[in-house]
């Protein structure tokens, strides 16, 4: 190891992977699961780039066994995964699926029997389609009938189960699936988004104390929110004032009202006629305490003023230089600066990096390998960076890393492969890739050397 170099992780850190249950899963109409709304969206010509769906992906219902026997190969400790809520309730309510409980069944225990802690998201995205019709996260109905899913669930694996999240990234599926639309539902709804933001919020508070009742065990409750560092184009001041509204909508729109129970003063300004109007108690439910913050970090957000985007009067730009992935700056850097602020101005007591990764044209060599260093050297640097903070004494306990496995990449289909462990979709046969070997040497020593890139461990 580089002399001054290596980087040793606090004992009992978490190390794991994450990965979502439309994008892995398949199976999408089999043991009763009833269709989402990313399984409409999907099988809808034109909304994914590739022309491809979730139907199949990594095939994961069927072979979850050998998936989890790969984790225990890497050494994982913890394995992030999420729950669909069509396969629990096929139209959302009433009537529970026993069959797709019993695949979280089996799930839970074949992670267990391999010392691998069950980290389950309850909604990442795919909402069933029959309360889209209803709908969907606009209807504040929404909110007690995902409480009544979580206390199910909860009851179902508590006694197994100690960790959940409730929501992964509510300003994602809010902004991208209600406002842009390039998400399902696929709505272009100003008034529906923000509806959605508060639903989301508020049945994240109901949903926490629906587990905290249901629980067999004391369990740990968490959100898991997309957050990034906003930085201004130009050091001008209308450039700075578009980075700070753009923060306010995408982060503190969040951040405020999990954690001080109110939305951001200057947005509520800004967007008055579309606002969420909350209800006496909402706001102290949506802030019901946490037992850890999720964040998943890829990339910061670069603003300048632009009066003809209206409200905010900001777009954002790419700035010249930095390199870039498939879909993102790669700027290790707002890491470090994104875990700083959050320590300083909202004080989470616990931290997880949920998830963090970078898409790789990733394909097999001559001999079979996956040498894909470019991820190996993206997620050191981030982890350099999480260490830094660390060592000034911000709260992070773990880190997930984006995806275990290729899979299903939303809108951009099959063409982004996030995994360590690549898929051959014909054949469904796995690899390990070169970071899925090297992120086994980073577990067995808990921590990493700064100055190699992994295997053949060569110099950065």
């Amino acid at each position: 190891m580089g002399e001054g170099t290596f980087r040793r992780f606090p004992d009992g850190f978490v190390w794991g992977a994450a990965t979502a249950s439309y994008q892995i899963e398949g199976a999408w109409d089999e043991d009763g699961r009833g269709p989402s709304v990313w399984d409409t969206f999907a099988h809808t010509p034109g909304k994914i780039c590739d022309g491809s769906t979730g139907d199949v992906a990594a095939d994961h219902y069927h072979r979850y066994h050998e998936d989890v026997d790969i984790m225990a190969g890497i050494g994982l400790n913890a394995y992030r995964f999420s729950i669909a809520w069509p396969r629990v309730f096929p139209t959302g309510t009433d009537e529970v699926n026993e069959a797709g409980l019993a695949f979280y069944d089996r799930l839970v225990d074949a992670l267990l029997e391999k010392n691998i802690t069950p980290y389950p998201t309850l909604f990442h995205w795919d909402l069933p389609q029959a309360l889209q019709n209803s709908g969907g996260w606009a209807n504040r109905d929404i909110c007690s009938q995902f409480a009544d899913y979580a206390s199910t669930v909860a009851e179902r694996l508590s006694d197994r189960v100690s960790h959940w999240i409730t929501h992964n990234e509510p300003a994602v599926h809010s902004l991208l699936g209600h406002f842009m639309g390039i998400h399902a539902p696929g709505l272009t709804d100003p008034m529906a988004t923000f509806q959605t933001i508060h639903h989301l919020l508020l049945s994240h508070g109901l949903a926490a104390q629906a587990i905290r009742a249901a629980a067999k065990t004391l369990p740990e409750v968490g959100i898991t929110l997309s957050l990034a560092p906003v930085h201004p184009a130009e050091d001008r001041d209308a450039d700075r004032e578009a980075a700070q509204r753009f923060d306010g909508v995408f982060n503190r729109m969040f951040l405020d009202p999990v954690f001080k129970a109110r939305y951001p003063e200057d947005i509520g300004e800004l967007l008055e006629v579309i606002m969420p109007k909350p209800e006496p108690g909402d706001m102290e439910t949506i802030a019901t305490p946490l037992g850890f913050l999720g964040v998943n970090y890829y990339t910061r957000h670069v603003m300048k003023h632009d009066p003809d985007v209206f409200p905010l009067q900001a777009s954002e730009v790419r700035p010249e230089g930095p390199e870039y992935s498939g879909m993102w700056e790669i700027y290790p850097p707002g890491m470090y600066e994104l875990l700083m602020r959050l320590d300083a101005d909202y004080a989470p007591g616990k931290i997880l990096i949920t998830e963090n990764g970078i898409p790789v044209p990733d394909g097999k060599d001559f001999d079979g390998r996956v040498r894909d260093y470019r991820r190996i050297r993206y997620v050191r640097d981030n982890l350099e960076q999480t260490h830094r903070a660390i060592e000034e004494d911000v709260p992070v306990e773990g880190y997930f890393h984006w995806s275990m496995t290729d899979n299903f990449e939303w809108a951009f289909g099959y063409t982004m492969r996030f995994g360590m462990v690549y898929v051959d979709y014909a054949t469904q046969e796995r690899t390990v890739k070169e970071s899925g070997r090297w992120y086994a040497q980073v577990i067995r020593d808990n921590g990493l050397d700064a100055g190699v890139c992994g295997p053949p461990f060569f110099p950065c």
